[in-house]
């Protein structure tokens, strides 16, 4: 039966929607391995080596089998449809293989377990990869048996077509398929448009093609089983060294990607969406090659001396790149301080981004996306028929994989990005001038001068640009995506630079202290001078010290994460640790932390001190060994992959680890993020431990302790009075336990319900919420600061939910300064505490105006009678006292404080004496200082409702301690009819202890 007339336009619509899933694919299987392999250097490759050596393979079986096949575009549609059906059931695949793997092979296996891991991941994803290298070479000769005309403009064009929709696909997976579908729903979207695809195109096929292969015959026509030939003479060129250089050229290509994420990802930031705007260009460059010489190859009089020049040319465009890079930071500069920080600025954030990617990738990508067709019509033409199709694409496939192995593990470590674009860009102006020195040579007038031209022009271009650029590590080190800035010798000095293997570290010395950076981000700083400690040296000494306070006797812990090596220092300062292994991933990581010496000595000095250069998972898993204490201290979680660190399977993979009382301390930044990213990960991590108290290191960090319900419920232990940690806190201004106390948010019971409150979905690696969410708060600079906040405005919420009647504000030492509003408000609540209640009133140090008018007016009316009848100016001082003091007195000294004022109040001394509304307010003052639930909800309820000249925030006040009295008293009825009697709108409100005492009041 004949085929069925189809217009072929029809097709090439089809194999863009294969494109569209291809991408999917290598996006989302790279998501599900990295989970498993780890976010190693060694592990992404291995992720790119598994997925594009299956693509060669199938490639080099269509290239061998397909010339036996009836009808090619039948055996495409299969190909496709068992891809679909692979994709349905991968996802449970996937779990149920990695899961026994962890609980029962690699803990058996022990240090032969990395092998059985890649063998695992291979086995995962190999079939289906080398099912979609088939796709290409069967759609293009299915299509020029049916079309033979122009079989030139056919691959070209699907080509072009393939790599559209994988362009497309990239950007529609990482910003709308993964946050909606999540991981799994994504890849079996994916398997569904496979399916689809898989029956149109054997609806379209049905029939016989047009005989046998075809070869093409003299004036670019084609026909089946033609002998003749075609005008094009590739004489000086074998089969073979054509085949050696689509490899060549492909290995150059993902030389020129590794290289310009990397330099790419100092300009826009390496989120995850930054990569996916980045491979988005990539493709789209190479596509947009495709389209254009699709309607010029079958015409052209000499295709291998086009494909000479495409080579010399996208060689001399990737070279300048680099004078170009350099223009990229003020451009991004720009961007940022433009751009205002809304919904509406982000967008035209990552639009700019992606033209910033699309300037340095799209000229050397746009002639790259000639290459392949060029190659492929060269062979074909040439005699070699439509096995040509699938032998070029496999080969340029493995060259792609020796690309990625070379420029991750050699190039960048051993020439920097400089190097490793060079290098690169030589080899593809060799490859070239090889070809047009071969055709000069093999023709008698051949085209000498071009090639002369080209020597001289390409010899030129690089000693030019190797001579007279150099990039500028102080704007690669500024981390320009974040506030806009660009440093220079003036701002800092450069201590430290290098490219690694999976990021460029520096270390730069500001006036303020030694910044450790990662791909221009800040990952700690440390004041290398006597004088006051930065903020990030208390958080990182808290970091190791904190979980000694909960297992003082702890003899083994793991650190994730070098840093600047001062939590493993703190924790190698107890005396009881036998061993602390720090896993880090980047090895310039450690080579930068040790110029942190003498502060981080221990880390590199001390025998019970092991850096491990691994992903954590990996080497737990690996290992398999427990630990008292395990420290996760990563970078930012916008960071890509870095959000995998925060995530319900990562916790409960950790918890394997840890010793029955062991305990997890976890670092969470409250900077350039929001309350329901929080809420996403502290779900995540209630979901996985019993247990946990949050605890604030900063105003920008918390420090979460995550364990058992009996070892966090025990009495904290001194680690002010340990041997060597007492020495690492003092320097950060930590001198008793109460310092430490004074720090707690509260505990999982407390807080779980606010927290579930949000509606947000744990964050888990198959719903990466984090991920997909925190780049753009980090763009809008948006902070979760209100949560240091909860249980300390107006009323002591959190204290009297969990019966802590005595606050640890009494014993804090509250010595210099220490970067936290708590230890702030706390020297003012006691400054005024003494202001009344001392024989001399304290000096004032440092005491905010509007406090101390308010205490002169109250010492006015109760001593010197100035105003004694303006009740809206004393009451209104006494409302504003009692929410500042209350929530940070103990209850014994807030009870003092407020019979005293009571007392005074009450006598009249000036002789006006409060009225009865005041009274009840007074009593309230003090009931709330006392922690008394009972008078608290009384007093509260019946004030509500009364009207009063106080300011308009005094009915969320009273509902404050009203609901917390009733809920204190484990009267969820009551604390519900209070707020439904005077409702407020929690999910509007930004008041997050009304929020919490909803959630207490309503929650199941």
């Amino acid at each position: 039966m004949p085929a069925p007339h189809v217009p072929r336009s029809i097709f090439f619509a089809l194999f863009t929607v294969s494109g569209f899933a291809g991408l999917i694919y290598e996006s989302i299987w790279s998501h599900y391995l990295k989970l498993f392999l780890g976010h190693a250097a060694y592990a992404q490759t291995l992720v790119l080596a598994l997925f594009m050596g299956g693509m060669a393979i199938g490639a080099w079986i269509a290239s061998r089998y397909s010339g036996r096949w009836k009808n090619l575009l039948v055996a495409y549609a299969f190909t496709e449809a068992v891809i679909g059906l692979a994709a349905l059931v991968f996802h449970e695949v996937f779990v149920a293989a990695t899961g026994a793997a962890y609980t029962s092979v690699l803990p058996a296996l022990g240090s032969a377990a990395a092998l059985f891991k890649w063998t695992l991941a291979g086995a995962l994803i190999l079939p289906q990869s080398i099912l979609l290298g088939m796709t290409f070479p069967l759609m293009s000769a299915g299509l020029i048996r049916r079309y033979p005309l122009g079989p030139g403009g056919s691959i070209a064009m699907l080509y072009f077509t393939n790599s559209f929709g994988a362009a497309i696909g990239v950007l529609a997976s990482g910003f709308f398929m993964i946050g909606a579908l999540g991981l799994p729903g994504t890849i079996r979207a994916a398997g569904w448009i496979n399916l689809v695809l898989a029956a149109l195109v054997w609806l379209l096929a049905r029939g016989r093609d047009n005989g046998g292969q075809i070869k093409i015959v003299a004036g670019g026509n084609a026909g089946p089983g033609n002998g003749g030939r075609s005008n094009l003479d590739l004489t000086p060129i074998s089969y073979g060294l054509f085949l050696l250089f689509a490899a060549l050229t492909g290995a150059a290509s993902f030389i020129y990607e590794i290289g310009w994420i990397r330099m790419l990802s100092l300009v826009l930031g390496s989120s995850t969406h930054s990569f996916e705007l980045m491979l988005s260009a990539f493709i789209l460059g190479l596509a947009c090659g495709g389209y254009w010489v699709h309607n010029r190859i079958d015409r052209v009089a000499d295709t291998v001396r086009l494909l000479g020049i495409v080579q010399v040319a996208m060689g001399l465009a990737a070279l300048a790149t680099l004078p170009l890079y350099g223009q990229m930071f003020p451009l991004m500069q720009a961007v940022i301080k433009a751009l205002a920080k809304t919904d509406s600025g982000y967008t035209l954030f990552l639009a700019s981004s992606h033209g910033i990617a699309l300037a340095i990738m799209f000229p050397a990508t746009f002639c790259a996306g000639m290459t392949l067709p060029l190659l492929t019509y060269a062979l074909f033409a040439s005699g070699h028929g439509e096995k040509s199709i699938g032998a070029v694409y496999s080969a340029n496939t493995l060259g792609s994989i020796v690309g990625v192995f070379a420029a991750a593990h050699i190039g960048l470590p051993l020439l920097g990005l400089k190097g490793l674009i060079a290098a690169g860009a030589a080899l593809d102006v060799a490859l070239g001038l090889v070809l047009l020195r071969r055709i000069a040579g093999a023709t008698p007038n051949g085209p000498r001068r071009l090639h002369l031209a080209a020597c001289g022009i390409a010899l030129a271009a690089f000693a030019a640009v190797l001579a007279l650029v150099q990039l500028d590590n102080y704007k690669m080190a500024s981390g320009v995506f974040r506030r806009g800035e660009l440093y220079t010798e003036q701002d800092a000095g450069l201590v430290f630079h290098k490219d690694g293997k999976t990021a460029t570290v520096s270390l730069m010395d500001f006036s303020e202290g030694r910044s450790l950076r990662t791909n221009g981000k800040s990952d700690g700083a440390i004041n290398m001078q006597p004088g006051a400690r930065v903020s990030d040296e208390v958080t990182m000494v808290l970091t190791g010290a904190l979980p000694l306070a909960f297992k003082p006797n702890a003899r083994h812990a793991a650190v994730i994460g070098v840093g600047t090596g001062l939590s493993t220092h703190t924790l190698l300062a107890s005396p009881t640790i036998e061993s602390v292994d720090t896993i880090e991933i980047e090895p310039m990581m450690a080579e930068a932390s040790r110029l942190f010496a003498p502060i981080n000595s221990n880390t590199f000095a001390d025998p019970r001190s092991h850096i491990i250069f691994d992903d954590a998972k990996t080497y737990f898993s690996t290992h398999n060994r427990l630990y008292d204490i395990i420290v996760s201290e990563p970078s930012n979680p916008w960071v890509s992959g870095v959000s995998s660190l925060f995530t319900g399977e990562f916790y409960r993979h950790v918890r394997r680890y840890l010793k029955p009382d062991g305990v997890l301390v976890q670092w969470f930044q409250l900077y350039e993020i929001d309350v329901s990213l929080v809420a996403s990960v502290m779900q995540a991590l209630g979901a996985n431990f019993p247990d946990y108290a949050i605890y604030a290191a900063t105003n920008s960090d918390l420090l979460i302790v995550a364990g058992e319900e009996r070892t966090l419920a025990r009495p904290l232990a001194d680690i002010t009075a340990m041997p060597g940690v007492s020495r690492e806190l003092a320097r950060v201004h930590i001198q008793t336990l109460g310092d430490v106390e004074i720090r707690r948010i509260g505990g999982k019971k407390t807080l779980a319900p606010l927290f579930a409150s949000y509606g947000v979905p744990a964050n888990s690696d198959y719903q990466p919420y984090l991920d997909l969410h925190a780049a753009r708060y980090r763009f809008l600079q948006q902070s979760a600061g209100d949560v240091l906040g909860i249980g300390t405005p107006n009323v002591p919420t959190v204290a009297m939910l969990e019966g802590r009647s005595e606050p640890a504000t009494h014993s804090a030492s509250l010595d210099g300064e220490d970067y936290l509003d708590r230890l702030e408000n706390t020297r003012r609540a006691r400054y005024a505490r003494d202001f009344f209640l001392a024989s001399v009133p304290p000096q004032p140090q440092a005491i905010p105006s509007q406090l101390q008018k308010d205490l002169e007016i109250m010492r006015g009316h109760l001593v010197d009678c100035r105003d004694p009848e303006r009740f809206d100016i004393w009451f209104h001082s006494l409302y504003q006292l009692a929410r500042t003091i209350n929530p940070f007195l103990s209850a014994a000294d807030g009870r003092a404080l407020w019979d005293r004022l009571s007392d005074r109040i009450g006598a009249a001394p000036c002789g006006v004496a409060p009225g009865p509304a005041q009274k009840v307010w007074i009593a309230l003052f003090r009931a709330v200082a006392a922690r008394d639930a009972a008078t608290m909800a009384e007093l509260a309820e019946r004030l509500l409702g009364q009207t009063s000249d106080l300011p308009s925030s005094n009915p969320q006040y009273l509902l404050t301690a009203g609901m917390t009295g009733y809920l204190a008293l484990g009267q969820r009825d009551k604390a519900v009819e209070l707020w439904n009697r005077y409702p407020r709108d929690v999910d509007g409100t930004t008041d997050l202890d009304l929020r919490l005492l909803y959630a207490h009041a309503f929650g199941k």
